[in-house]
């Protein structure tokens, strides 16, 4: 057998020859979040005007994409995002990215099924003695996407943590067309942020509910992160991880001592993740770590997998409910703000789960572009785009008060929502549900 170092040197370019290989009309994939193939990007940049129409696909980046800010006509190039970061967001509000709406369990069997990839650019960590590289922090889609690819370019990035896997973290060299290297700065940071008053009242109705021994996914935003410090703070003991996304508020549950992964009834003294990103001080955590495991979101995000986990406790954000319980956690109208992500997976799997709980959390009020307040519970929504059905509605949050809607008919739905809204907006709601026939005569005011 040919050794992996000979292949490796045979496969070797730099960025600038190895973006040679996309073609006018090709789609493009690249790995997300902090394992963006920069160099390439940076590469097929610079060959703007030698393309046209070349599809690129990726999310949760953070920019910046260059071949997105070299081309502000998108004739040469046009990105397509499938969960906003906020720099993708501000890339929305320009008119140079566009959302693919999608649920993240079922993105990979998407490309398997139904999508084309002429080249995918994929970020791993460097090769080891056996001749594979690491996904790291993107584990969760990678290799689903690069088996679809007709061409597999590896951009070796120095800083990521290889972080170990059940299966499909790794990529051989002899899987790959070319293989490129440069220097990489460190990665982008994002600790856990500063909690508003709203967000500690908010965390401290969960918090009660959650069990010794239950497995967390901890969504994306400074709520979960809040949830996650106040558990460290608690009295619980032998907490699990079970999340699409590992951020630094596991970290600070492990340095704890109260995340153990223990008595998880699935992978049990494993952490399951489908991707990573954080601070610095999570990174290293990750990096080699026996107790995490990165998996593909295939897997991680199947309710039936979820499911089997007792005491699932999921806790995730939204901007927006209507009085119906629909749920919007992506659009703010109809400017798009994130994505569904895996919101709708951890509902429908917390919910299939013994013990398990779902909450959707969100502040009941924020303040607009003009100083006013507006309410997030909502008389119906209008262009907000649902990421939960009504049908699946479950615990829904604010500082107001915590409200269970599964059963509920459309009057208790009204009435238990208005109950948790700000209190400067109750009266108009109450005035929006008799309007829309959702209000008794005998529910309180």
């Amino acid at each position: 057998m040919e050794d992996y170092l000979e292949q490796y040197r045979r496969k070797l370019r730099t960025p600038e020859e190895a973006v040679q290989v996309v073609k006018s009309g090709d789609w493009v994939d690249y790995t997300p979040n902090v394992c963006f193939p920069s160099l390439l990007d940076a590469a097929l940049a610079k060959r703007r005007d030698e393309l046209t129409d070349v599809k690129i696909r990726s999310n949760l980046l953070f920019g910046p994409i260059r071949t997105v800010e070299c081309d502000p006509s998108r004739e040469h190039f046009i990105y397509n995002s499938w969960h906003c970061s906020a720099y993708e967001r501000k890339l929305c509000d320009r008119g140079l990215c566009s959302f693919i709406p999608m649920v993240f369990r079922n993105l990979v069997p998407y490309y398997r099924h139904f999508l084309t990839v002429n080249v995918a650019m994929l970020c791993v960590t460097p090769m080891d003695k056996h001749g594979y590289f690491n996904f790291s922090c993107a584990t969760g889609i990678a290799r689903g996407i690069m088996e679809k690819a007709d061409v597999v370019i590896l951009e070796v990035n120095e800083r990521l943590p290889r972080i170990y896997g059940g299966f499909d973290e790794c990529v051989h060299i002899s899987e790959a067309d070319y293989v490129v290297e440069g220097e990489h700065p460190p990665l982008p940071q994002f600790p856990i942020t500063a909690p508003t008053p709203e967000d500690i009242a908010i965390a401290r109705q969960i918090v009660p509910h959650i069990p010794s021994g239950a497995a967390l996914q901890l969504g994306i935003g400074g709520m979960p992160n809040v949830v996650g410090s106040l558990l460290a703070e608690s009295d619980l003991k032998d907490l699990g991880m079970h999340t699409e996304l590992c951020g630094d508020a596991y970290y600070e549950l492990f340095k704890a001592g109260k995340l153990t992964n223990a008595r998880k009834n699935l992978h049990r003294n494993k952490g399951i993740t489908g991707m990573a990103f954080g601070s610095r001080e999570l990174y290293g955590w990750l990096d080699q770590n026996p107790g995490v495991i990165a998996a593909p979101l295939e897997y991680v995000n199947a309710p039936e997998i979820i499911g089997q986990l007792d005491n699932m406790i999921s806790i995730n954000s939204c901007i927006a409910v209507d009085l119906y319980g629909q749920v919007c956690a992506e659009s703010a109208g109809l400017r798009h703000i994130s994505g569904t992500g895996g919101q709708l997976d951890y509902l429908t799997g917390a919910a299939m789960s013994r013990g398990g709980k779902a909450f959707i959390c969100m502040t009941s009020y924020y303040v607009d572009k003009t100083g006013e307040r507006r309410s997030r519970i909502l008389p119906y929504f209008r262009g907000d785009i649902v990421t939960d059905p009504r049908s699946q509605a479950y615990y829904l949050v604010t500082e107001y008060g915590m409200v269970n809607l599964v059963g509920r008919t459309t009057w208790e739905r009204a009435e238990m929502l208005i109950s948790i809204a700000h209190p400067d907006f109750r009266e108009e709601l109450i005035a929006a549900a008799e309007r829309q026939k959702l209000w008794r005569r005998s529910n309180r005011r």
